[in-house]
């Protein structure tokens, strides 16, 4: 069976693929910043699916890449080898403009969102190229593609540098069975996307009625990850939850039926 590595899989969109996996019966490796974080997802996914695989994880700081290495080690020590490396792991803040956000919060998010995406790609491809073959995605989010948010200037920044990083471990993979992806998840409720939607509330409820309609649950979404992540067999893959078309579609339906309130849920 194979075996699949998530970084940043103890909560979000990350720990939704995890758990999609598990239930399929896959070697699942988790990670998060704290070991406690680790072993409650661990524990979590075990309660929720039924898991035939195995499930493993450490804690591990993505800036550094001897803590990746060590989550490289931890999967491939259940059956030699690693098929499958999701770079999920991102922080998002997005309640400043680019002048006001605190040097601290854009280190952070520079140092994890680039820095952490760029040394699991390392880890992940060397590893993979000494054992022949392997699958490499990376989690792009809002700004990747370019546009323009508010708020997003220094988040968008980095994932529009990750959507550079990645087309360029294409190209130098390119004669290798390392096959390398993207993946745009849409926009998904998260703990981290309440957190700033409360921390900014009045700009929140501005663009409620628009978000409400492009938004989805982790488990609406990790489904279709997963079978597009299997799928994939050919290096520069996108693979794209929210597109043009269903959000056209969406935004056209909701002036006919209006979609019910997706935030109720999480306190918004």
């Amino acid at each position: 069976m194979k075996t699949i590595v998530i970084t940043g899989s103890t909560k979000g969109i990350g720990y939704g693929l995890a758990r999609e996996f598990a239930s399929r019966g896959f070697n699942v490796a988790v990670c998060g910043r704290s070991q406690t974080s680790v072993d409650e997802a661990i524990a979590n996914i075990k309660r929720e699916v039924s898991a035939s695989g195995e499930i493993v994880g450490c804690a591990v700081d993505v800036t550094r890449a001897s803590d990746l290495q060590t989550l490289w080690d931890t999967a491939n020590a259940i059956n030699g080898r690693v098929d499958i490396w999701i770079n999920n792991a991102g922080l998002a803040r997005t309640v400043w403009s680019i002048v006001d956000t605190p040097e601290s919060e854009i280190e952070a998010m520079v140092h994890t969102n680039m820095l952490g995406t760029i040394n699991g790609s390392r880890t992940a491809a060397k590893g993979m190229l000494k054992q022949g073959d392997g699958k490499l995605f990376n989690m792009l989010g809002g700004g990747s593609d370019g546009e323009y948010f508010p708020g997003m200037g220094i988040y968008g920044t980095t994932k529009r540098g990750l959507d550079y990083f990645t087309r360029a471990l294409v190209k130098e993979l390119k004669d290798t069975q390392v096959i390398v992806g993207k993946i745009r998840p849409g926009m998904i409720i998260t703990e981290a996307v309440v957190r700033e939607a409360k921390a900014d509330f009045d700009n929140f409820q501005k663009s409620r009625k628009t978000m409400n309609n492009l938004v989805d649950r982790v488990e609406t979404v990790s489904p279709y990850l997963a079978d597009q992540i299997l799928a994939t067999e050919k290096s520069g893959t996108k693979i794209r939850w929210l597109t043009g078309g269903k959000i056209a579609k969406r935004m056209m339906l909701s002036r006919i039926r209006p979609r019910p309130d997706q935030f109720a849920d999480f306190g918004l």
